[in-house]
């Protein structure tokens, strides 16, 4: 006998569909876009931890964190920064929420 698989669509945000209350998700999902394209950026400028630390305006083991995503160690505002300082440009769009 097999079992029934229930589905259900996603939201648009994982973090909003594992529980976390609307503002509390909406920051997380910011935030791990973030931190996914800086890892990125890092990823593919072939420079050393340590050196794109000190380009970061990070210590090596606060890159490491944001490197294995360690997401509650991040504000937005840092993040924001950190992508600056990474030669990335961020933009915030907001409007009205469906």
């Amino acid at each position: 006998m097999s079992k029934k698989l229930k589905i259900t669509r996603s939201s648009g945000n994982i973090f909003a569909d594992i529980g976390f209350d609307k503002d509390e998700a909406e920051n997380l999902k910011l935030r791990a876009a973030l931190m996914m394209r800086i890892e990125d950026c890092c990823q593919k400028s072939g420079v050393p931890q340590a050196a794109m630390a000190d380009v970061l305006g990070l210590t090596a083991p606060r890159l490491n964190a944001l490197l294995k995503g360690k997401i509650g160690l991040f504000s937005l505002d840092a993040l924001v920064n950190i992508a600056t300082r990474a030669g990335l440009s961020a933009r915030l769009l907001v409007k009205k929420a469906a």
